[in-house]
């Protein structure tokens, strides 16, 4: 069955970012590892108990999605106390701070350590928002970002493929169906090219094709009678024309110009040469067949013919023949209007039209989707900048704090460049307690959704579990068992369940299988040969056919016959024949003769001589163009017709005989046993005709079955609305944008702590501790008394 290729391939390579998918994927397996909820238990107590099935399925599904949710509970409940903890903390943090508490005063004491703690909360706060920009963080969401719009952008493409598929889908079937009643048509002429050969015929005649040998054999005489003749006179009539062109080159070479010393050598040449213009192949020696033509002549007086026409009074037989035409013919028309009477117009037209508007829908509101793509990607976009802005605080201090820091000031001497970079380490501390909480809102909303689509649409879909939930008896109607039943064929018994049609799409089997629509038209009912030949069998076995009075063939036929074969065919000298035949009519290509006659004259000087050669070498190439050619054809002729007679002459008294013995037989069978055996072949031959058209039926089901209406672009629109563009779009790009927005917002917490103990380090302080080397003689002890105090000495 000719079918189309479709263009959509519903399959999505998401490239390098399919790495984080993964991480994501593996991390949502971590905060829910449980498999997909189908509540078999539960169904089927309520197909039992369907009264009071509401109240306790309800309840019984409500502990089970607490229990299958309670990774994503957690996690958002752990989100939320974020959203509400850290703004609060922050705010007293900051109250804190005011009241020179918590590291708010401006005077920081001397430690032995204090250069490994600032190396080491510098060394912390870099690697915390390294993993925030790099890692799990605002690269990560940025690139989650981009790769939805993109897809956003590129799916008009697919949309646009998947229905170019379906409308070819649509007008493709039509063609389909007609192409299987068309090949109804190519098995009935078989089948009635048969009954035109008359087989009966060929049961008692099968091997008298002697008739035809004998027609051949006087057609083949013939021809070698002619082909003889023709050789005869055309060698003759050659070989004086050859002999007067070598009379006219011998004389044109005896001419004194020969005798130059510049033309001696090429007249020699061609002079020995002149010997090869001569012919070859001799047919006037060669026998006759003229005897042999006349006997045969003689044996076709006879009509044999007339043993065909003989049997051709099996009148009841032939109606017979006659009935097995007319099934036939109403076998076709059943075909015929079986296919008229199925709306698949009428269907294929609404559904047409239904997908035009459609498309023309998604058409129209796709620029609008790609308007509100934008509106959350600039959103998306200002909650990473938001982490940027934070981390551009942090290096900044940095890299100033580093930069500026120097070891032999005092904190109250530090530098302008040490004491921007803290400030920028609480600049940044300060927006990260003013934005995570906005970060951590969208993480919550966005993980709780994708993780849920991801966990209850994807991973149920890819494995076909979403499909069995469909499926669950009484569950989307409680009336019904199978739902997609219940609203195809208004019958929920039959069972037709959607993952047995999304399988048998995606294995691109024909929608007359995938539907079940036999229940809505059978077509083995349409397609019952046996119904139109049970009649033809009956009239069959009643057939009476008398053949007593029929004579195949007389006793003048057969002496006939033995005159054939001895007719003298065998006694013709093939191998005379066949050596002249096997020789060239010339001794020598003329063309070639002339073309080298021609190359020498232009050796010789300009002159008449010069002339004179190539004139005789124009009219050897004439001789051969008007006189070889015919004769090399005549040749030809002559040598099939040899040929055919040398095979016809092999055991000819022997196959006489056997087509004699035949007719014998045969004259038996009519006088004997004729009707039976008449019976007996007209039955196997119906079965033969029976059996075209069960092939032909087998073939038209397995078509419909698997190849008719194929629904692959139906399948392939469900696996590009969910697999591809609900998973692989959207779902993977919203859970790896929350992952790394999430992984920003937790690591904030650190980031905020190294930052603030960082920025004592490098910020100018109010006040400092004061050392005296000589009150002690310890040098690098605090002294208690003066603590809070300016240092007149460091001031």
């Amino acid at each position: 069955v000719p079918a189309k290729t479709y263009d959509t391939g519903a399959y999505h390579e998401p490239g390098a970012i399919g790495i984080l998918f993964k991480i994501v994927h593996a991390f949502l397996y971590l905060v829910q590892p449980n498999s997909f909820p189908q509540a078999e238990v539960v169904d089927q107590f309520c197909v039992a108990h369907a009264v009071v099935c509401a109240l306790t399925f309800n309840r019984l599904l409500a502990l089970k999605a607490i229990y299958y949710e309670i990774g994503f509970i957690v996690s958002a409940a752990l989100g939320l106390l974020f959203v509400l903890l850290l703004p609060l903390v922050g705010l007293c943090f900051c109250m804190c701070r005011c009241c020179d508490n918590c590291g708010g005063e401006m005077h920081q004491r001397q430690k032995k350590n204090a250069d490994c703690q600032r190396s080491c909360f510098a060394t912390f706060l870099f690697v915390a928002s390294l993993i925030i920009r790099q890692v799990v963080g605002v690269l990560c969401a940025y690139a989650a970002n981009q790769h939805l719009t993109n897809q956003v952008r590129g799916a008009k493409k697919l949309v646009n493929s998947n229905f170019k598929d379906l409308k070819i889908f649509l007008n493709d079937t039509p063609a389909q169906i007609d192409y299987l009643v068309s090949q109804y048509n190519t098995t009935k002429d078989k089948a009635l090219s048969d009954l035109n050969s008359n087989f009966y015929l060929k049961f008692f005649l099968k091997k008298l094709y002697i008739l035809a040998a004998i027609r051949e054999t006087k057609e083949a005489l013939e021809n070698v009678s002619v082909a003889v003749e023709v050789l005869q006179e055309g060698t003759e009539r050659l070989h004086a024309n050859l002999t007067d062109v070598k009379m006219h080159l011998s004389n044109t070479l005896n001419d004194s110009a020969c005798s130059a010393t510049q033309a001696a050598s090429t007249c020699n040449i061609i002079r020995n040469s002149l010997y090869q213009l001569n012919i070859n192949a001799n047919f006037s020696g060669l026998p006759g067949v003229s005897s042999q033509l006349a006997k045969v002549n003689d044996v076709l007086k006879t009509d044999l013919s007339s043993l065909v026409q003989k049997v051709c009074f099996l009148t009841d037989l032939m109606l017979v023949l006659l009935d097995i035409k007319n099934v036939l013919e109403s076998v076709g028309s059943n075909i015929s209007t079986f296919t008229k009477t199925l709306p698949v117009q009428k269907i294929l037209a609404d559904l047409m039209v239904y997908l035009t508007q459609s498309e023309a829908y998604v058409q129209d509101y796709f620029p609008v989707v790609e308007q509100y793509d934008f509106y959350r990607w600039l959103g998306c976009l200002i909650l990473c900048c938001m982490v940027v802005l934070i981390l551009v605080f942090y290096y900044l201090g940095l890299l100033c704090g580093t930069c500026g820091y120097d070891k032999h000031a005092s904190p109250t001497t530090r530098g302008c460049i040490s004491n921007t970079g803290g400030n920028f380490l609480m600049a940044g501390a300060g927006f990260s307690f003013l934005f995570s909480w906005v970060l951590m809102t969208v993480v919550v909303l966005t993980f709780v959704t994708g993780g849920n689509v991801e966990k209850l649409i994807c991973e149920p879909f890819e494995d076909k579990a979403l499909f069995k939930v469909l499926d669950t008896p009484y569950l989307l109607n409680q009336h019904w068992k199978n739902y997609l039943s219940g609203i195809l064929f208004k019958n929920p018994n039959i069972n037709l369940t959607f993952e047995k049609v999304y399988s048998d799409c995606k294995e691109n089997k024909g929608i007359y299988t995938s539907l079940h629509l036999e229940h809505l038209f059978n077509i083995n009912e349409f397609l019952n040969i046996s119904m139109y030949t049970e009649d033809v069998a009956l009239k069959i076995e009643h057939i009476q056919i008398n053949l007593s009075k029929i004579v195949l063939l007389d006793e003048t036929g057969k002496e006939n016959l033995l005159n054939f074969s001895s007719s003298g065919i065998e006694g013709i000298n093939f191998a005379a024949y066949l050596t002249e035949i096997n020789k060239s009519v010339t001794k020598v290509d003329l063309l070639s003769f002339a073309n080298d006659l021609e190359a020498r004259a232009d050796q010789l000087p300009k002159g008449a001589l010069e002339n004179a050669l190539k004139g005789h070498a124009n009219s050897i190439r004439m001789i051969h163009n008007q006189q070889v050619v015919p004769l090399e054809q005549a040749m030809s002729t002559l040598n099939q017709s040899i040929r055919l007679l040398k095979r016809t002459s092999s055991e000819l008294m022997i196959k006489v005989e056997n087509v004699i013995s035949a007719v014998n037989a045969a004259q038996l069978l009519i006088n004997n046993n004729a009707s039976l055996v008449i019976v007996q072949e007209t039955k196997k031959y119906m079965d033969t005709i029976v059996g075209y058209f069960e092939q032909y039926v087998e073939w038209v089901k397995e078509s419909i079955a698997m190849e008719v209406a194929a629904c692959k672009p139906i399948a392939n629109v469900i696996d590009t609305a969910v697999d591809i563009f609900l998973c692989s779009y959207i779902a993977d790009s919203v859970n790896t944008f929350w992952f790394g927005l999430g992984g920003c917002s937790i690591f904030l917490i650190p980031a905020i702590i190294f930052a603030v103990k960082l920025s004592k380090y490098y910020r100018r302080m109010d006040t400092e501790d004061v050392y005296d080397d000589t009150e002690n003689g310890n040098n690098g002890y605090h002294k208690e008394h003066l603590y809070g105090i300016h240092n007149p000495v460091f001031t």
